[in-house]
């Protein structure tokens, strides 16, 4: 009984071995008849990759030019407001002192007219 049993199993793990062979032959030939297509697949998705790749080097290269102009820009718009500023600020310190020098002047002109006035009027006594 236990003769037929081990034919049994016998059989069975041939068939096995005989039907992963004929499943190994049939992969080894397509896999022989493939590496020509899956290798001009492969190249041709590498230098799709590498176009792509070059194109975003591109942006960000122009991107790059683009923000350095628009830094330069910046610090130039900077150095003439921080010039306009010194300008306002030595214009103001002048204004300031003109005005001083005016008020000065002004109360020397009342000094003047207050002698004028008595000088004319020592004359007009006389």
């Amino acid at each position: 009984m236990a003769r037929p049993i081990w034919i049994g199993l016998a059989m069975v793990s041939l068939l096995g071995v005989l039907t992963y062979m004929r499943l190994w032959s049939i992969h080894s030939d397509l896999s022989h008849a493939d590496t020509d297509l899956i290798r001009k697949q492969f190249d041709l998705a590498n230098r799709e990759a590498m176009d792509e790749s070059a194109q975003w080097r591109f942006k960000y290269d122009e991107e790059v030019e683009r923000s350095a102009n628009c830094l330069n820009d910046l610090i130039q718009a900077k150095e003439a407001l921080d010039k306009k500023v010194e300008d306002f600020d030595r214009i103001s310190q002048e204004m300031a002192n003109l005005k001083k020098e005016n008020s000065e002047l002004l109360d020397q002109v009342k000094i003047l007219m207050v002698e004028l006035e008595t000088e004319k009027s020592r004359c007009s006594f006389r």
